[in-house]
């Protein structure tokens, strides 16, 4: 008996597969809704139950079986009320996806207020001469460098990047380490450098700068505690002193995509129509 691959690739079979795709998918997007919340909790307690009912029902409990039936019976509009907050907030993430929201945040965005969020951060620390170093990850992975510090794994923020480097705090002691666009850790040691070129007024953090960027390609921010100065370094060159306009250039450059992601015709429909009447 021969077996024809032209049997098996049938629009029955191909529908089928994709409705078990779908169906995992949408099954994976619950789980991904609820992970981190009490719902987990309830999810459990729901898959419990559901099992005693099965087991019931084959060891012939009926009675069991029958209490056990009215409640899933009714625990649809429990779960529609336990879960509230969670179908909330996948309707409103479901509402914000790029391909229906014409307003929603592009890369080149996304970058903008990186980049703005870390100019609050130096200027804030630059006026106050807080002392502070700053490394973001590029194309060479810093992850020996991230075993050393306090994971986070925390937004990009003004605020946050301020507060880890107030003096005489746990954490503002070495580097804050900034991996795909997220504080990966802080408090992380780098590598110094030996390089005879590097002034003497300059310390150990501006060391510690040149040292990573010999190394490899991220872009380190220093902060002096001493002077208040900006530099910045990469790929071994340390650039002193820098104003905010130098800087927000430099950055800007390095960090913000050149050009934007262009919408297709349907997006760009499928957007206005989508956000009709918002403002009104």
């Amino acid at each position: 008996m021969t077996f024809n691959f032209t049997n098996f690739f049938t629009w029955q079979n191909l529908s089928i597969l994709l409705d078990i795709l779908v169906v995992w998918y949408i099954l994976y997007l619950l789980l991904m809704l609820i992970k981190g919340t009490k719902a987990v909790q309830l999810a459990k307690g729901l898959v419990i139950i559901w099992v005693a009912r099965q087991v019931a029902g084959w060891i012939g409990l009926n009675t069991f079986a029958y209490i056990v039936d009215q409640l899933l019976s009714w625990s649809v509009i429990g779960v529609i009320i336990i879960f509230q907050p969670e179908i909330r907030r996948g309707l409103e993430h479901l509402g914000r996806m790029p391909f229906f929201n014409g307003n929603a945040k592009t890369e080149r965005q996304m970058s903008e207020k990186f980049v703005a969020e870390l100019d609050k951060a130096i200027q804030y620390m630059s006026k106050r001469r807080i002392g502070a170093l700053i490394t973001i990850q590029r194309n060479t992975g810093l992850d020996d460098y991230i075993e050393t510090g306090i994971g986070l794994d925390a937004e990009v923020t003004g605020a946050l990047l301020i507060n880890i480097f107030i003096p005489n705090t746990p954490l503002h002691d070495g580097a804050v380490i900034i991996r795909n666009g997220r504080i990966a850790v802080a408090a992380a040691y780098l590598p110094l450098s030996d390089n005879s070129m590097i002034p003497k007024k300059l310390g150990t953090r501006h060391r510690a700068a040149v040292g990573i960027s010999e190394v490899t390609d991220a872009i380190t921010i220093v902060v002096s505690e001493e002077t208040g100065g900006v530099t910045i370094t990469k790929n071994s060159q340390f650039m002193l002193d820098m104003t905010r306009d130098e800087y927000m250039k430099y950055l800007t450059s390095e960090l913000v995509p050149k050009d934007e992601v262009k919408q297709t015709f349907i997006q760009k429909l499928l957007g206005r129509l989508w956000n009709w009447g918002a403002g009104r």
